[in-house]
């Protein structure tokens, strides 16, 4: 395990926790922003491991120095629920963040300035109120493409690095969805992977078409939540299993064939809720940290086979990331 790193954990009504023992011990770092803010989503700099972006219900927040200080950046997000955030790995200037009720926005500077691209989406649902983009994804082969999912109204493919936008997804399960993971397979192209509430969803041309694998049968229930890949590894995909959201047992589906064949990670007892995030990152492939989102945290030290569950818990988490 990477001796020195730096763990996040966001969560609801408390802000972001920060531990630099590798878990043994968080304190608070919100300097710079509401301390009790709900941190729902957290993206990490490709370059610069100590650049970190936040998102709240106050809108976006950007930290230079690993969350020792938070500034917000000033942006028609202000003031609006985040929900997801992306920085293009290709080009760490062109940042992607999607909120709640369902909206977009772009910058092409750092964060600079934006606009906010035409997404002709629904953004009232009655069992939730308002819709949410709940990921957002670049193609790890293709830097003009790129992704997003809204939980309830589906996927969303653009080929212009995010100007614009078109519906995809045919046969997919459910329109429910959670999270987006790429497996290029040499000869094969790229497979991608989409969480649903109901399953896990398999395309093999572009996200054109999709087919359920029916997960349900090797793990122990089909909703789906969380997707995390092992860096330099992506046929190595960990999948956020559970009963529901936000449930009250979870545990880590792990498949080392791009999502072919499933089976349970080694945990140390079932989690109290659905696995809801994976934290990964280069610097240390075999590292890997997974919450439950009732409070719980996990280590796996060996590419996400076998877990351990760390001390501290927390009321409700929605974002994790480590960093060197």
């Amino acid at each position: 395990m990477t001796a020195a790193h730096r763990l996040y954990v966001g969560t609801i009504g408390e802000g972001l926790f920060r531990s630099m023992d590798g878990g043994a011990t968080f304190a608070r770092a919100c300097d710079g922003m509401f301390v009790e803010c709900h941190v729902r989503a957290q993206a990490v700099h490709p370059h610069n491991p100590r650049v970190l972006y936040l998102g709240c219900e106050l809108g976006l927040f950007r930290s230079s120095d690993g969350a020792s200080n938070w500034a917000r950046v000033e942006s028609p997000v202000n003031g609006l629920q985040v929900w997801s955030i992306v920085i293009a790995r290709h080009n760490p200037d062109l940042i992607l963040v999607g909120t709640c009720p369902s909206r977009l926005f772009r910058s092409e500077d750092g964060g600079r300035t934006w606009s906010e691209p035409r997404l002709e989406c629904v953004r009232e649902c009655p069992r939730i109120v308002h819709t949410r983009i709940t990921t957002l994804a670049t193609d790890p082969t293709d830097a003009a493409t790129m992704w997003l999912g809204i939980e309830i109204d589906g996927l969303y493919r653009s080929r212009d690095a995010g100007k614009t936008w078109q519906a995809v997804g045919t046969g997919l399960s459910s329109r429910d969805i959670h999270s987006l993971v790429f497996v290029p397979k040499k000869g094969e192209g790229t497979r991608m992977l989409a969480a649903t509430n109901n399953d896990l969803n398999l395309s093999v041309d572009g996200g054109e078409t999709w087919r359920p694998l029916d997960v349900g049968k090797s793990l122990p229930w089909s909703y789906c939540r969380g997707l995390g890949q092992l860096a330099g590894r992506p046929e190595v995909v960990l999948l956020g299993n559970g009963d529901g959201p936000p449930g009250t047992v979870g545990v880590v589906g792990r498949s080392t064939d791009g999502g072919a064949t499933w089976q349970a990670a080694g945990m140390p007892g079932r989690a109290n809720s659905t696995i809801w995030n994976f934290a990964v990152h280069a610097a240390d492939p075999e590292l890997v940290y997974a919450c439950s989102v009732s409070g719980e945290v996990y280590r796996s030290t060996d590419g996400g086979a076998a877990w351990e569950k760390l001390g501290r818990e927390f009321g409700e988490i929605r974002a994790l990331a480590w960093t060197p």
